[in-house]
């Protein structure tokens, strides 16, 4: 038996979203109902419902930024009860035995994360997200949302926050350490905050300078724009860590020659080429190019919790529902600041 929601689907590549409903599962032993408060819209959710990916199964629903209430658990629950403020990320299943597993990585599970949509769960299940009334999802990849968070500011965190708090923490981010986020959007706003709180040094690489009284505001202590041929001479050698945040493709050569020796250049947006660099990039300075995806469960929480304890959100504009569609286009156009969260109530109008 299975029980039936309102939810914003996407049913062909070329169409816009649509209201309709789905079927969540029943809760099982391990299950946990959550009554959906907000989802936060992502880049790849559009990625998604346009197949820009490839491999998109429709109908799908989007959505991998939820926060919202419990609202029943299954009979050998412990981590959490009806009433508590509660998020679910870009998974919802893993195997939680192989090795990444076991270390917390559950993102890099061997035999396949299962994601919050778009998905084929192990049973069989196909997998929708957060654009929907609720969700049911096995509890071990339930977090829970600290009381100095709201739902709506900490939706984004979900995703947003983990794909920068996670490597911000690998590659030691922190006091001594200068770091560099390229791109002030969605996610470059909440990584500046992270990495300021973490005690890092933080500058951010924009294309312009238009930006720049919000950079100083969320705690960035520089801010250059890449448009000025300039900003790479005066920056040559100078960073720890550089995050990317942009799926574009970039000139990395120019990008890799501002970091110091032993420093990182991590790709965290997916641009639509190759990636290409020249060998004599790396070796100087023995610098090294990697990427980075999203976080487990564990450092998920951390990151909601190291949130909650310096004030840390997603600036956001909320919309009702009938406004995804306009939202997401307004997203391609970079015409948001910073992060569009849908408020769920509105999915039953």
């Amino acid at each position: 038996m299975t029980t039936t929601v309102n939810a914003y689907l996407a049913t062909a590549p070329d169409a816009p979203l649509s209201k309709g409903t789905i079927e969540r599962r029943d809760l099982g032993p391990k299950d946990v109902l959550i009554d959906i408060a907000y989802a936060g819209i992502c880049h790849s959710d559009i990625h998604t419902a346009r197949n820009e990916w490839r491999g998109t199964t429709y109908p799908v629903v989007p959505g991998h930024e939820i926060a919202g209430i419990v609202a029943a658990v299954g009979p050998e629950v412990t981590r959490h009860k009806v009433g508590d403020r509660v998020g679910v990320g870009c998974m919802v299943d893993s195997c939680g035995e192989c090795g990444p597993c076991k270390d917390g990585d559950e993102q890099f599970c061997t035999k396949g994360s299962i994601d919050t949509y778009n998905s084929t769960s192990y049973s069989g299940e196909f997998t929708h997200g957060g654009y929907s009334e609720q969700i049911v999802v096995t509890e071990r990849f339930v977090v829970r949302i600290p009381d100095g968070l709201a739902l709506d500011v900490a939706a984004p965190l979900l995703c947003a926050g983990v794909t920068l708090y996670s490597p911000l923490k690998h590659w030691g981010a922190g006091p001594g350490k200068k770091v560099a986020i390229i791109g002030l959007g969605g996610l470059g706003h909440v990584g500046v905050q992270l990495a300021h709180a973490l005690g890092a040094e933080v500058t951010v690489l924009s294309q312009s300078l238009r930006k720049e009284a919000d950079g100083k505001r969320f705690g960035a202590d520089h801010y250059y724009a890449t448009s000025d041929p300039e900003t790479f001479r005066t920056l040559r050698n100078e960073f720890d860590l550089i995050l990317n945040t942009v799926s574009v493709n970039l000139d990395l050569d120019r990008y890799l020659s501002m970091l110091a020796v032993d420093g990182s250049f991590v790709e965290l947006g997916l641009p639509e080429n190759p990636l290409s660099v020249k060998g004599f990039s790396l070796l100087r300075n023995r610098r090294s190019l990697a990427g980075s995806l999203i976080g487990g469960i564990a450092i998920t929480q951390e990151m909601l919790d190291f949130c909650a304890e310096h004030n840390i959100g997603a600036t956001i504009e909320t919309i009702d529902a009938s406004q995804i569609n306009e939202a997401y286009d307004r997203v391609v156009a970079s015409d948001v600041r910073y992060r569009f969260v849908i408020d769920a109530a509105t999915f039953a109008d």
